[in-house]
Order: structure tokens, then sequence, then C-alpha cells
């Protein structure tokens, strides 16, 4: 009864297996239409012009405005509040005539009344942790959002304004002419959120035990929106996910706080002298000569004393910052500050860190090396850092702005850190100090494309990381590691030319699959040399400029003479998978023919290795068919294993399948018997099964697992 009874079950679970197999092949068969995969994209992109060439350069038209922001800008550490007035200079440069301007208010997004709480589907849980309870659902609204006070000319008077949730629009008293300025002035103020409990890209965290706040804030005043000849203006409304689409220019910002915070902030200080004691400004003295390991600025035991003495007095940080396309500080009498300068190329750029005593010694330990690691090997891929510090913060969350970031990771009580920890917290700070290439200085619009620059940052963080650590656990990019999202759900996977708002998985749709693409496309497709020198061509071409998709896909063909249009169509614009296996191999041997000619002769012996040639001077001549039951064009890489043990590799590439989508034969010759036939051996083409990827096909791993199981 046993017997029959574990028989049963070997035989379902086949009949699952074989189901699951014809389910897998009837979804990935999707990708298969009469659509040439070859087919170029101009269909896709926009029509090249004088702005947006064809080759993927800015063009001699090429324009973008320019806005200049002075700020005063006041922290209530009591209230937890900003109050702020700033005076705006937008520089038209564009050739349109400009009626209006369009000003961000992002903090909107967590008034009383946004919209954001009700686009997304919520079910009661079955249980949830206090935490997220309070989170969720708070005994009254939290009062967020901007309280504009006034909106003003140069002159004081008052300027018309409509604000349309997180957009305002700002009414002109005329006409703004093609290169012509316009200023004006906005003051507001608005209530900070605790990220830690109600969320968010910025904010305080409170410390109960001393009862002190540390600050990461950004988002903190009106900004203004992008105006360009792509779309006129970007003012798509922030609804929390997709980030920004901002302009390059000028700030000048006094930043008001308690008198004992230390405060790192976008900018060069001006006031060194007035807000750092004279032992601060000589170890910084020392930090700019100090290149190998960082110097404390203020160490643990001065910031722990300080936490105990809250001061009445305040005292303001006064910072200068040219061409930056936003602005952001973080302050707390809480904050440890080292520092150690980092050498681009000849010039010196500081590394900076702050953080709490609950970070440490994890963020000293790592933290500034790991600043200095990003600065370094993002310099070499793109272009020298040009800014002249970059700062990482202790803030319990991963988000960037102009030489400042605020990211997670805190050791144990103990002061212990796994590796898991620690492996994090350098990932998140990685990432986030190379947004200060991708898009602070490369500056894609983030509201529409996300993947331009969390894709393109993601694949360069593996560089910076593997600098850092050659056995970094590398998350994102691999292309091993995106094949289960790949190959899950159709109905939830959206293509990369999507907005973020609207994807299901975003952390694949926008960091992990552009990163694999563009792995696989530099190490398997283009190989370094070419794709490394189109890559930095892209990224000085389009350095303090506003760059498109099509920019991107343009310069990387422009700069490497491939056409790469097959690429971009699979891997950017379907959500389709690879999946290329080994159909059926035939064995043939050669004899002399009748008159001048050769007879190939098969040789029927099962399997691979077992047959031997009649004319022992000929050549093993293998016809193999490769099929492709996943949608994806990709090269065939083949590894070729001997009868004597010994190995050898064929690259077939990805225009092997131009005529036929489905399956193509070829035949290799050798001087030694094949044993076995892999493809894709190192798993380099995000291969989504790889069980008719050998030949002989190797036993199904599942129904042996399951078997072992049954017998056990």
């Amino acid at each position: 009864m046993k017997k029959i009874f574990y028989s049963f079950f070997l035989i379902c679970f086949a009949i699952t297996i074989s189901v699951d197999a014809q389910s897998r092949t009837r979804k990935t068969q999707k990708g298969h239409t009469n659509e040439n995969k070859f087919k170029q994209l101009e269909d896709l992109l926009a029509t090249p012009n004088e702005v947006h060439t064809a080759s993927g350069a800015p063009g001699k038209k090429y324009t973008q405005q320019k806005v200049d922001y002075k700020m005063d800008i006041f922290l209530d550490d009591e209230k937890q509040r900003i109050t702020g007035s700033e005076q705006i200079v937008y520089h038209n440069n564009s050739e349109d005539e400009l009626p209006y301007l369009w000003v961000q208010l992002d903090q909107n997004m967590r008034a009383a009344d946004s919209k954001t709480p009700d686009i997304t589907s919520v079910k009661v849980p079955k249980n949830i942790s206090k935490r997220n309870f309070n989170r969720f659902f708070p005994e009254k609204p939290f009062d967020g959002g901007f309280k504009i006070t006034e909106v003003t000319n140069a002159d004081g008077s008052k300027l018309p304004y409509i604000i349309n949730r997180t957009m305002m629009r700002v009414n002109l008293p005329k006409p703004l002419a093609a290169g012509g300025t316009f200023k004006f002035n906005i003051k507001w103020w608005y209530n900070i959120n605790n990220h830690r409990t109600q969320g968010g890209r910025s904010g305080y965290e409170h410390f109960p035990k001393d009862n002190n706040n540390n600050y990461v804030i950004a988002q903190f005043y009106p900004r203004l929106c992008v105006y360009d000849n792509v779309e006129g203006w970007q003012n798509d409304q922030f609804w929390g996910r997709s980030e920004f689409a901002l302009e390059f220019g000028d700030f000048d910002v006094n930043i008001t706080v308690p008198s004992d915070h230390i405060l790192g902030a976008t900018g060069v200080l001006q006031n060194e002298s007035e807000v750092l004691t004279k032992k601060q400004q000589e170890r910084l003295a020392k930090a700019r000569r100090t290149y190998n390991k960082p110097v404390l600025i203020v160490t643990q035991k001065e910031a722990t004393k300080a936490e105990k003495n809250k001061s009445k007095q305040t005292k303001t940080w006064k910072f200068s910052a040219k061409n930056v396309r936003d602005y952001a500080f973080a302050t707390s009498r809480k904050f440890i500050w080292d520092a150690m300068a980092v050498d681009i190329n000849g010039k010196n750029v500081m590394g900076y860190s702050l953080y709490s005593k609950e970070a440490n010694p994890l963020y000293g330990d790592h933290s500034t090396r790991a600043v200095a690691q990003t600065l370094k090997t993002y310099s070499r891929y793109t272009f020298d850092y040009p800014y002249h510090k970059a700062i990482s913060v202790d803030g319990q969350m991963g988000m960037e702005y102009p030489q400042i970031c605020f990211n997670p990771g805190r050791p144990n009580p103990d002061g212990t850190y796994s590796d898991r920890t620690k492996y994090l917290m350098i990932k998140v700070t990685v990432h986030e100090v190379g947004h200060n290439f991708f898009p602070m200085i490369v500056n894609s619009d983030e509201r529409k494309w996300t993947w331009m620059d969390e894709g393109l940052n993601s694949f360069m963080e593996m560089q910076a990381e593997l600098d850092y650590d050659p056995n970094f656990p590398i998350v994102r990019g691999l292309p091993k590691n995106i094949i289960k999202y790949m190959d899950g759900n159709q109905a939830t996977i959206a293509p990369i030319m999507s907005k973020g708002d609207n994807v299901y998985s975003f952390g694949n749709n926008a960091y992990g699959k552009p990163a694999t693409a563009l792995y696989i496309l530099r190490n398997t497709i283009m190989g370094p040399e070419l794709f490394d020198y189109a890559f930095q061509t892209y990224s000085k071409r389009w350095k303090f400029k506003h760059p498109t998709p099509a920019d991107f896909f343009r310069t990387m063909e422009d700069a490497s003479a491939m056409d790469l249009d097959w690429f971009w169509r699979g891997w950017f614009y379907t959500t389709d998978v690879t999946d290329i296996g080994i159909k059926a191999v035939k064995k043939f041997y050669t004899q002399p023919g009748k008159g001048d000619t050769v007879d190939f002769i098969q040789d029927k012996t099962e399997g691979l290795g077992f047959g031997t040639a009649k004319n022992p001077k000929s050549k093993y001549h293998y016809e193999i068919t490769y099929n492709k039951p996943g949608g994806l064009v990709m090269p065939i890489i083949v590894e070729f294993t001997y009868s004597d043990g010994t190995k050898e590799r064929k690259k077939y590439p990805a225009q092997i399948w131009r005529l036929n989508d489905n399956e193509v034969t070829k035949v290799f010759s050798s001087d030694k018997e094949i044993k076995n036939i892999e493809i894709d051996p190192d798993l380099e083409t995000a291969d989504v099964d790889t069980e008719n990827n050998s030949w002989p096909r190797k036993q199904n791993n599942k129904f042996q697992k399951f078997k072992n199981k049954v017998k056990g």
C-alpha cells in the first residue's frame, strides 16, 4: 500500500511539474509576437532636434532655466516647526514667454486634506505593531503641509497665486519674456513630521532617553518646477513615491538653530569661526590634510555632554552653494562629527559624517570611509566630483540631496553589529552618496523616469561596493537576483519605462531590473571597454543638464558603434524574460564521399561522448538546435565540456535570432568528443529556467528533491 501511495504521489508530482512547465512556457511565449525584435527604436523615441540631437548629445539650441534662492530659515526645537522666507530669482533662458511660474509644495503631501492616503487600497490587518497603529490610525490628523503666509513681488506688492495640492501657480504681472528674469518672495511655515513614527523622506527623530531630536530636513522650501522644451512645465503632482525634477541655481541660506547644535548642509560654510569652537576649527583643519582615516571634529564625549544641557540661545549657520539643484540640512546637539580628505585627481574633497552615539561605532568605523570610496569610484567611471564635500548623516532612512544624504544603520545597544547590519549601512550610504552624480548632477526627471537615476545609480553602486570590499554581498544588479521578479506574475510587472507611481514592485522595476540590464550590457554584450567609454560619454555630456531616456539610449550607441535598439526595446519597453534552451543535439562524423565530396554520417548513439568516428582523422561535428521559450533576445553563451575534462566556450551574438525568434541551429566542430553542453554557465543573462540549459538534460531537481523527501 505504501508503494502504491508513493507511486501515486510521484505521478501527481510529475504531472504538476509538467503542467507548471507548460504554464511557464505559455506565459513566456507571449513574448513571441509578429513584431521583429530587431526593429529600430525610432517609433518609440522622440524625434531628434537641435535641442536633443540624434547622437544623444545636447544640441546647439539646448537651454535650461536657472533659479537662485536666498533663504532665512528658523528651526524651532520646542515646537518642531520650520519658519522660512525666500527671495527667488527666476532666469527664463528658454525662447518662450511665460505667463506664470509653477512652484512645488512637497510638504502638502502631509497636509490634513492630502489625497495621497486616498489613492492606496488598504484592508484592516489581522494585527499591527503599536508604532504602525499610531502612524496609520492617529487620534487626529497631523497638521502638516506648507502654510503660505505671503507671496509678493520684489517691491512687496502681493502676487496672485493658486494652490493645487502639491503645486502652486504664481501668476505674473506680465508675461516673462525670453531671456528675462523675475524676482519674487515667499514666506511660509510648517510643522515638522516625526519621520520615525509618521514616515517621510525627512523630518525629526525623537530620543526619549535624553529628550532630544535629530533633524534631517529636506523639501522644506517652495521650489520651482522644471520648464523645458520636452513637455513645458514638469508639474506632475507629488504623491510621495516618484521624486523630483528641479532646476540648477545658486543658494545663499542662513539657518538659525539652537546654539548647541552641530549642523551640516548643502554648500560652503561661510561663517566657520562664528559657529565652531577654536578646537573644532583646528580639528577640521587637520582633517583637510588627512586622507587615510576620519578625524573627529566633535567627539562622542562632547556630543553626550551637549545632550544634557539644552541651550535657549540660537546661532545662525550661513552657507553658499553654487550650481546645485536642491538644498537640505541636518542638525542636532547629539551629533558626533568626523571628517577626512578625499583626493579626486589632485582636488581636495571632504567626506563628512554626522551621527548620534546610538549609531556609533558603526558610523565611526565605516560611514566616512564609504563616502570617500563612493566619490573615488564614481569619479573614475563618470567625471570628477565637482563639489567640495559630501556628507553622510545618521538619519535612519535612505534619502539623497546635493552634498548631503540621510542613511540608516545602528549597532546593538552594546556597540556590536552583525555583518548584515554593517553591509546594509554601507550599501545605503554608497547608494545615497552616489546620487550626487545621478540625478544631482546628471539631472534627469525623477518624477517621470525613476530608473534614470535609481537604476543607473544602483548599477554604479555595485562597482563602489566591490571597491570597498571585494567580497561585498551584492543585493541588486546581478542577473541571478532579478530572475524571481522577471519570472513572476505578469499581471503585477510593468516595463521599466513606466512612471514610478504606477508600478507594483517599485524596487525591482526602478532599481533592480535596470541595474541588471546595465550589468548585462557591460559584461555580456558590449564588454567593459566599449561600455565604460560610452557610459562616461553620457555622464559628461549631460553633467549639469536635463537628459531624457532617448539621450541615454542614443549616446550609448553613438559612442560604441553598436546597434542596441533590440536591447532597449526588450529590457526597457517589455516585460519579456530570458529563457534559452538546448532543444536537440545531433553528432556527425565525416568520411570520403563519391568523387570530390565529403559525407556527413550521423552518429545515433544515445547521448554525447559515446560514439566512435569511423574515420580516426575525422573531426566531430555537432548540430545543435537552440530554442527560445522566453521573449527576450540575448546572446547564446555555450560551454562545451570535452571527454578529457577540458572546456571551451562560444558566444553567439543576440543577432543570431534576427531571422527566427523561436529556434536556431548551429554546427560546432571539434577535434575532441563533447561530453556535455551548457548554456549560460555563469548565469550572465537572467535566464528564468535553467533546466533546459544542459545537454544531456540534467535530472529534474524539483522532482528529485520531492522524491528524496517522500522516501525519507
